[in-house]
């Protein structure tokens, strides 16, 4: 039943040879042609003009779709680096070849590197935008500047010839709300007119970022630090990476930070760092259509988050490495280092803080540490990690009652009442009226001799302070420690309940001022412990009379590590940060002192840090690999069905047809089924994805004739004999996994989970003597594991 010469010829030259079928090419008469299986059904069809049906095949034909995945769901590591690798391995093959294949090849491997490139460029430049703006937006809720609108307080000063020492961001130049509407800016009326305008302010930036949050991008509101870790472990949320979350994120976190609300940019800034890689991802197509590639690309759009945030390219690889990344090879660290060295590059080049400096605090120390003085750096871990256990328990349990209670239906009147609570309490305050990062500018400073701050209001020792020297508290720095233990009691309060707002809400700056009050308040009474008792043994021999021996910045700086590793549970990567932030490299030890307290007092409470208490709170399917599975089940106790639950939902290799495949998709909710010799053996063949299959079954209808529903469905390698009659066989082994993860039903479940954390694996099946008999999800040892927990396994939201 072979078709002539003459028909294969014809067939040939028309281009629809056999395409996808089993066929022989061969040579007639000096012309190629092939030997064709086709039914006669099919022949007739072709002899009667309509031409021949075209015989799919996914493997040979790659179908648009097929090897993608939905929303809300985890991507399968394993397949996504084989189809790179099966890339790699054609273009290197084909650069053997041709010159013009050699440049494809040359310019494909650069690619990642061009890309880091562009992340780097966009990222410092919107993070360079967004400092000078909020600085600005921030500046107007106190007054204005009469030479130009757009300049800040401090832009608006810079070139006037009145200003005194004393009062040096004072100028006629910029004028406050009260001089302006007033004519006044002494009194009772001004400062109440000042006060008005200063909330009225406030409640207007927290309204347009919250309304723009909601209208146009709810997945621009938070941190975005614990989505991005959960996408970065491979699984999918669209539009969370995309182009409007990017503009709206960028907007809405200059308005945020302005409002005064206790949060920070630091935090979001990783996660504007991350949209600007997912969508310049997209212009080129090694990245665009491998999830995996993309992750890595990610991965170092994170480490470029951090540097241009604080300033800290080295500290921003380390954090990708230890907080935020699932799978961080070499070549990710490389090109991390990169985006984050032409990150800090560009963002120096906009010079943002108007310093000619990159890091956000910069610190001059003048006097050593000394070996005592690590009994308070440890004081402050231990204040660090107490802080961060309560932060976190307090912060989700008012989550929690937000996401139960009628509260979360009401988004926007939440952020306007803290947004007015917080402005209210704030003002009268000097510490707390002030932006984050201009307190703990303030805190780390340390008091030279013409320093004009009420923290170094310090009483003259003699006529003629010539010296540098540990002085007696005066009236002034009495002042400034109430109001700061004031600020601190604030802070601690309104930090918890403005986390986890509508609004874009880092918690690195936040965090740092907590431990920076309480790290000065220590610093300043050790400071006056040591000035009025240098003849106790303690100080004795190396704080005498007239020396500077403690630096209350130093404290300030130390406290500030403690609590933010405290919250995060970061270690290495926060010291990095801190001593590329302020400069002070010699005070590396007190921070690492602190850090590992803070960590290990926050550990006895919880190993959980914030960012993976949100992504429990918010029920992602995170595997996190710092927490060790340690009950001896076994994958026989975990994987489905159980015994109650229905027979496990499979496909065999034939004898199932369309219509039948279909029902069973339709009637299951799966990701995906395993592929069976026969119901009877159960002998595992493959593994095939949902929506792999329904894509090709869709397109088969389509583009190839003669496919309905009682076609039969074959993933054997070879099609099977069917009658002249029947409609033509869908041949589907192109889009099967021949290569799914099995365990055996005895495998311990510690081994089963390390498997699934290292691999990345979204399921795993479980066999016995070769058979099937069930099968493993992410989503299933997530349930099993808080059960183990006492939890609610249905917290575990998505699939």
């Amino acid at each position: 039943n072979q078709f002539t010469a003459d028909q294969n010829k014809s067939l040939y030259n028309n281009s629809i040879c056999c395409v996808g079928n089993t066929a022989e090419l061969c040579v007639c008469e000096g012309v190629p042609i092939c030997t064709c299986s086709f039914i006669l059904s099919s022949r007739a069809a072709g002899m009667n003009g309509n031409g021949p049906s075209k015989f799919v095949d996914p493997l040979e034909d790659p179908l648009p779709g097929v090897g993608t995945y939905e929303d809300f769901n985890t991507i399968d590591w394993v397949r996504e680096k084989t189809k790179d690798r099966d890339r790699h391995r054609e273009i290197t093959n084909k650069s053997k070849l041709s010159t013009v294949a050699l440049l494809h090849s040359i310019s494909d491997a650069f690619s990642g590197w061009l890309l880091m490139l562009l992340v780097g460029l966009m990222s410092g430049a919107l993070a360079g935008g967004i400092d000078i703006a909020a600085h600005w937006l921030t500046d107007m809720k106190e007054g204005v500047c009469l030479i130009g609108f757009w300049f800040n307080h401090e832009h608006c000063c810079w070139t006037s010839n009145e200003t005194t020492f004393k009062e040096r961001d004072q100028c006629p130049q910029w004028q406050s709300w009260a001089e302006l509407i007033t004519g006044t800016s002494e009194g009772p009326f001004a400062y109440i007119m000042n006060y008005l305008m200063y909330i009225f302010w406030a409640l207007l930036f927290a309204f347009l970022a919250v309304t723009l949050v909601r209208a146009f991008a709810p997945y621009a509101c938070g941190s975005g630090i614990p989505e991005i870790k959960t996408i970065l472990s491979g699984f999918i949320i669209r539009g969370y990476l995309g182009k409007w979350t990017l503009i709206i994120k960028t907007i809405t976190l200059v308005l945020a930070v302005s409002s005064g609300l206790s949060l920070g940019k630091e935090g979001p800034l990783v996660h504007v760092a991350c949209c600007c890689a997912n969508i310049l991802c997209h212009l080129f197509t090694k990245y665009r259509k491998n999830e995996a590639k993309r992750r890595e690309v990610l991965s170092a759009a994170a480490a470029v988050g951090v540097s241009v945030a604080f300033g800290a390219p080295i500290g921003g690889v380390l954090f990708s490495l230890e907080e935020v990344s699932y799978y961080f090879p070499l070549k990710t660290l490389w090109r991390s280092f990169f985006a984050a060295l032409v990150a800090a590059f560009t963002l120096r080049s906009i010079n943002p803080f108007g310093n000619s400096r990159l890091v956000l605090f910069y610190v001059e120390f003048h006097a050593p540490w000394h070996m005592l003085e690590l009994a308070p750096f440890i004081l402050l871990g231990i204040f660090g990690g107490l802080w961060g256990a309560l932060f976190i328990r307090a912060n989700i349990a008012w989550c929690r009652r937000r996401k139960t209670t009628r509260l979360g239906h009401y988004p926007v009147m939440e952020v306007l009442v803290v947004t007015a609570l917080t402005a209210v309490v704030a003002y009268p305050n000097s510490y707390t009226r002030m932006s984050g990062a201009e307190l703990i500018s303030e805190l780390f400073n340390d008091c030279s001799l013409l320093d004009s701050s009420q923290l170094c209001g310090y009483k003259p020792v003699s006529v003629c302070v010539c010296v540098l020297a540990d002085r007696p508290a005066g009236e002034g720095l009495y002042t400034a420690l109430w109001q700061l233990a004031l600020a601190l009691v604030f802070k601690i309060m309104v930090t918890v309940i403005t986390f986890g707002m509508k609004v874009p809400s880092g918690l690195f700056i936040p965090s740092m001022a907590v431990g920076a009050i309480a790290g000065r308040l220590l610093g300043v009474g050790m400071e006056q412990l040591a000035y009025y008792h240098h003849d106790w043994f303690l100080f004795k021999g190396w704080c005498s009379p007239g020396a500077d021996c403690i630096t209350p910045g130093l404290y300030a700086m130390v406290g500030a590590a403690a609590c933010l590793g405290g919250v995060t549970r970061m270690t290495v990567s926060l010291v990095v940060i801190m001593f590329e932030l302020t400069g002070g490299l010699e005070y590396i030890v007190p921070l690492m002192a602190a850090t590992m307290t803070s960590k290990w007092v926050a550990d006895a409470f919880g190993r959980e840090g914030i960012y993976e208490a949100h992504i429990r709170l918010n029920g992602y399917p995170f595997l996190e690999p710092k927490e060790e599975f340690e009950h001896s089940s076994l994958t026989v106790d975990v994987m489905r069905p159980r015994r109650s639950d229905p027979a496990l939902a499979v496909l065999t290799q034939e004898g199932m047809t369309v219509e039948e495949v279909e029902a069973l998709v339709e009637s299951t909710r799966y990701s995906g089924f395993p592929v069976v010799v026969s119901q009877e053996s159960q002998r595992l063949v493959g593994f095939v994805f949902r929506r792999d299959l329904l894509i090709s079954i869709d397109n088969a209808r389509k583009r190839q004739e003669g496919v309905v529903g009682a076609s039969q469905v074959v993933f054997t390698e070879h099609a099977p004999a069917h009658a002249a009659d029947a409609p033509p066989p869908l041949r589907l082994r192109g889009i099967l996994d021949l290569s799914p993860f099995t365990v055996t039903d005895h495998t311990p479940m510690d081994i089963t989970v390390d498997i699934f954390r290292k691999l990345g694996l979204r399921q795993c099946l479980v066999t016995h003597n070769g058979r099937l008999l069930g099968i493993i999800t992410k989503k299933d040892i997530l349930k099993h594991m808080a059960q183990i927990a006492n939890r609610d396994p249905d917290s575990i939201l998505f699939n």
